[in-house]
């Protein structure tokens, strides 16, 4: 004999012992269960083709903000109506707010309906009442009989409104012009019914079996175990997402960056974001009239204003360099340098301006180092650019550095990023000599992008800071780097916290 779980089986009795559609939540009442379960029932005796299931779309039907306002039923043009009829059947349009009582406004609103139903006329500066204003009794129109029935029953459906009388077709007509009055819904009724096939079966005889999830002790004592259904597992069921709290992607690829220059053996510096134009720009000998030190390039700050500079000697063996190549055998730039210049507070615009200072600190070799951290730069918000962005910048001061290992480095640091191919272009840098810039392959695109630049450090950037032997050094951005990483079209999402994007990219990658 065929059996069902204690649920399902009331549902069918339920269904069984009825001659017509049952809504699911009269089922839900009638055997005493959440619709949470009768629902999962139901499917499960549709698919054992026992049970039908019908789904009709109805509407619902409420008050909307506008039409709280007159829950009565008396609408404005109504009262409108009578007090032009107590007014002698005329007034002055102006007059009409104090003789209905009413706003302005709502009077004005309610010339259109007054015309719109034959109850008044505006003739010139009057106002004058019909005939059928001046017989209007009690009788509410099939708009405002609407309104009152469901200020009193809240909402309903179409067929219960007409089963309270209210012609609702006239109505919906009339108020489908005026906004805010009505608010409708699309609902789905949900009924099910007992099959031939499924009467047939319960006439036939079917059990109640007691379903169970888990074998447990009370099961094991007495043998219960014997009389009960295991619930199978259903593998195909959707579970239940877990999200766990994890770092922002972008953020990751700086952890990331920072793990593999110090597996590298470099050391990690920092500097401050408000720098002196004297690092962030002459210290790197770039010319005190280059363009990227006007103010269209580069943020200057009010408060401070004007930064400290280090020693006297140091800055006096920059400005030599920058005026005639002080004693580094170069011919410098041969303009005027200004210390007031120097002085200049900035939002740093590279995080060379951290490798410098470390090089002034400290030049003996063998020494590596490197600085992640933002830069700022006057840029227009796009889909590839930003004014605050990310650099990374190392230098390697070594007697025995050379182009070749500049080069090697760069392939390392990018080969444990993930990339496998990669291209050196030459370029021109102020401050550095060989220069290149590194590009990397994107498959996707199936081209080659820029990532940054690198080089020799000049003589006129080096010896003023007391450095006698090679220093390689380079600035990477690290935005562009993500974006490859993680797919992204538009730069702007590598500081967005997009939580749904956040919550699906896999940690590892």
């Amino acid at each position: 004999m065929p059996s069902l779980p204690a649920g399902p089986y009331e549902v069918f009795k339920y269904l069984c012992e009825q001659s017509k559609p049952v809504t699911i939540a009269e089922l839900a009442g009638a055997t005493n269960q959440d619709q949470a379960k009768v629902d999962p029932a139901i499917r499960g005796l549709v698919e054992q083709g026992w049970v039908e299931l019908h789904e009709e779309e109805y509407e619902e039907f409420q008050l909307g903000p506008a039409g709280e306002l007159f829950s009565d039923g008396v609408f404005p043009e109504r009262r409108v109506a009578k007090a032009l009829v107590d007014a002698g059947g005329s007034t002055d349009i102006s007059a009409l707010p104090e003789a209905a009582g009413m706003d302005q406004k709502i009077v004005g609103q309610s010339l259109r309906w007054l015309k719109q139903k034959g109850w008044a006329n505006k003739e010139g500066r009057l106002v004058v009442a019909t005939d059928l204003a001046k017989n209007l009794d009690d009788t509410l129109g099939a708009d405002e009989q609407l309104v009152r029935t469901l200020a009193e029953v809240k909402r309903a459906t179409g067929s219960e409104l007409r089963e309270r009388g209210v012609d609702l077709d006239a109505a919906l007509d009339l108020l489908g012009q005026r906004g805010g009055f009505l608010k409708t819904k699309k609902r789905v009724r949900r009924t099910a019914q007992a099959t031939t096939e499924g009467k047939a079966a319960w006439k036939a005889g079917i059990d109640s079996l007691r379903e169970v999830n888990e074998l447990t002790p009370d099961l094991l004592k007495n043998d219960e175990w014997k009389q009960v259904r295991f619930r199978p597992y259903n593998l195909e069921l959707e579970s239940y997402s877990v999200i766990p709290g994890k770092s922002h992607p972008f953020q990751r690829v700086l952890q990331q960056t920072r793990r593999v220059f110090l597996e590298m053996g470099f050391s990690e510096v920092t500097s401050p974001y408000v720098e002196s134009a004297f690092w962030d720009f002459d210290a790197l000998f770039q010319p005190q009239d280059h363009p990227a030190r006007e103010m269209q390039d580069t943020f200057y700050v009010s408060s401070p204003a004007w930064c400290r500079l280090p020693s006297s000697d140091l800055v006096e063996r920059v400005r030599r360099t920058h005026v005639d190549g002080g004693d580094t055998g170069s011919k410098g730039w041969g303009i005027p340098w200004k210390v007031q210049r120097a002085e200049r507070a900035v939002l740093r615009t590279h995080t060379t301006a951290s490798t410098i200072r470390a090089l002034a600190q400290d030049s003996n070799p063998p020494r590596k180092v490197f600085c992640v951290g933002r830069v700022f730069r006057r840029e227009t918000v796009d889909y590839k650019h930003l004014p605050v962005f990310h650099q990374v910048d190392g230098i390697i001061v070594d007697e025995h550095a050379s182009f070749a290992a500049l080069l090697g480095t760069l392939r390392r640091f990018y080969e444990k990023m993930g990339f496998d191919k990669f291209e050196f272009r030459p370029a021109f840098f102020p401050y550095t000599e060989p220069s290149v810039e590194v590009f990397v392959w994107h498959e996707k695109r199936k081209d080659w992008v820029e990532m940054g630049g690198a080089g020799v450090f000049r003589p006129e950037v080096t010896e003023p800071q007391g450095c006698r032997v090679p220093v390689l050094a380079w600035g990477l951005g690290m935005e562009r780097l993500a974006m490859f990483r993680y797919d992204m079209s538009d730069i702007r999402q590598t500081v967005l916290s997009d939580v749904q994007w956040i919550r699906e990219t896999p940690q590892c990658r």
